[in-house]
């Protein structure tokens, strides 16, 4: 499929839709976005250089995030008693880089989080950081990166994706 143009407002209508495939629990949608090389992570310190190098919160490849999509279907998963649920709040996203002949786009969006389970409830706050290019004429994450505010603080479990 050849290449189309992309617009600011594609990778802004990308970065929302991804939010509510999350959020509606539309896991292998959602991780159809990545490319097959892409990273899902969540930083355990401010301005962390990188996700090998360094511990994370979360760094998780394909076979990871698949590995949780399928934990999270499962009846048996114990940690899913009662199932977790979430709901994101963006901030309207702004392009950082807007590089149509490297295909390289990168969106910044601000964001608050919050996950339930039961009646306990959790809320992140933080930056998103979408990496994405045009693959077969759809665009697809390279790298999400999730910046939480208090991301060196003792943070509980997350179950779910932010």
């Amino acid at each position: 499929m050849a290449a189309t143009a992309i617009t600011r407002q594609d990778l802004i209508d990308f970065v929302v839709q991804e939010s509510r495939l999350l959020d509606a629990k539309r896991y292998e949608e959602w991780n159809a976005l990545f490319t097959d090389d892409a990273f899902y992570w969540v930083p355990a310190a401010p301005d962390q250089e990188d996700g090998i190098n360094h511990c994370s919160h979360m760094y998780e490849d394909k076979l990871l995030r698949e590995l949780r999509i399928e934990r999270l279907k499962s009846p048996r998963a114990f940690s899913q008693q009662p199932p977790s649920r979430c709901h994101h709040l963006l901030q309207v996203p702004t392009v950082e880089t807007f590089d149509e002949a490297a295909n390289e786009f990168v969106v910044r969006t601000e964001f608050h989080y919050t996950e339930s389970q039961g009646d306990e409830l959790q809320f992140y706050v933080g930056t998103f950081f979408h990496h994405l290019k045009q693959v077969d004429g759809a665009l697809r994450m390279t790298l999400k990166r999730v910046n939480i505010l208090n991301c060196d603080a003792a943070l509980p479990a997350v179950q779910l994706f932010i």
